[in-house]
Formats: C-alpha cells, sequence, structure tokens
C-alpha cells in the first residue's frame, strides 16, 4: 500500500533536526553553517531568500550532491551543518532527510522562510545562481 505525504513528513521528522526560526537565527553568522533555500527560482525572486543562503531547487538536489555527479556542487561536500529550507518548511524536511540519507549533516528550518519573514529576521533579494 502506498503511503501519503503526511506519513512521508511524519518519518521525515523522526530522523531530522528541526530548528525554530529563533535557533536558525542564532545559527545564521556561524562560519560551520550553510543555509540551503530548496524552492523554485521563481520563488526566490518573487519573496526573496534568507542573506547568504545557497540555492538548490529541490528537483537537483540529490545530483547536487553527489560527488559523482557531473552537476554535483563542492559546496554541499564540506563537513557543515546544512540547514535547509522552503516556503513552509515541507519540502525542506524531505529534502534534508535525502541530505541525510546520502551522509550530509542536517537540519530543516520548520515553518520555512514564511516563519523566518514574519519573525522579521532579514530578508535579501532573490536570485538564482
Amino acid at each position: 500500500m502506498a503511503i501519503g505525504y503526511k506519513q512521508m513528513l511524519d518519518e521525515a521528522a523522526a530522523e531530522v533536526r528541526s530548528v525554530g526560526t529563533a535557533e536558525a537565527r542564532a545559527l545564521h553568522d556561524a562560519p560551520e553553517v550553510v543555509f540551503v533555500d530548496i524552492r523554485d527560482p521563481r520563488e526566490l525572486e518573487r519573496d526573496g531568500m534568507i542573506p547568504g543562503a545557497h540555492s538548490a531547487p529541490r528537483g537537483m538536489l540529490e545530483f547536487w550532491i553527489d560527488p559523482e555527479s557531473p552537476y554535483h556542487k563542492p559546496y554541499l561536500a564540506e563537513d557543515k551543518l546544512f540547514v535547509f529550507y522552503c516556503a513552509s518548511g515541507w519540502r525542506s524536511l524531505l529534502a534534508a532527510q535525502v541530505a541525510q540519507r546520502m551522509g550530509l549533516r542536517c537540519a530543516s528550518l520548520s515553518g520555512g522562510f514564511g516563519d523566518w519573514r514574519r519573525a522579521g529576521h532579514p530578508v535579501a533579494d532573490g536570485h538564482h545562481p
């Protein structure tokens, strides 16, 4: 029997560390932490992003993480904590689960970029490299 998205989210939440906006803000300037925005480039352009975050669209994440892939991004091979986020936290929770299974140290921003922005934390213009 197939599982639904709620079960997938519950399973990911059991595996992946979640951080709220206050903790994420405290981690934001730490040199050993990398924020990764997995939203679509159109979302970045429309809504902005967390300053200094890397854009890694969800559809390319596994390819960008795997060093054997021709699409590998070296920053995803660094020994750092990767804080994944999306608009509300669901996509990033699943993305963090996959990244963690691929060997990265991960956390997911619960409440996502929406909670970050509502908390009054800094927002940069969105761009997609």
